[in-house]
């Protein structure tokens, strides 16, 4: 029996375990749904887990099976569209006031990091649309 085979019955078989769990809060009282969000919880870790182990053997799996030298060029590129999206962002082009008087633990770094998510999230998705736009019209002028 292979990996994937494996894998497959395992997802199953945590599918249904959720699906139980959440059909027994769904019915339960008060009480029962409390014990059972505490036990979906643990669930939740559990599956959480195993899905990054997983990930984990994967990708040094694939690191090892593939181009190593392809696979370290992308993470390169990726950790530099980090690094230059966090050089631009500023954190301090928000008024930070609204969020202390609430009793929010937000300064100017934190301004920074959340501004540098959103500059590296717009780079990534403008080449992802422009690879996969690229791609479509390779597909149409090779035909």
């Amino acid at each position: 029996m292979g990996l994937h085979k494996i894998l497959k019955i395992v997802a199953f078989a945590l599918a249904i375990l959720g699906a139980i769990f959440a059909l027994t809060i769904m019915a339960g009282d008060d009480d029962t749904a409390l014990s059972m969000s505490g036990n979906m919880l643990y669930v939740t870790y559990a599956v959480l887990g195993i899905v990054l182990a997983l990930v984990v053997i994967f990708v040094i799996k694939g690191l090892f099976a593939g181009d190593l030298k392809k696979t370290l060029l992308t993470v390169g590129a990726f950790a530099a569209v980090l690094f230059v999206s966090y050089g631009i962002s500023s954190g301090t082009d928000l008024d930070l006031t609204p969020f202390t008087s609430k009793g929010m633990d937000i300064d100017e770094g934190t301004s920074k990091i959340v501004g540098a998510g959103l500059y590296a999230f717009y780079t990534l998705a403008i080449v992802a649309i422009g690879s996969m736009l690229l791609g479509g019209v390779r597909n149409i002028f090779n035909k």
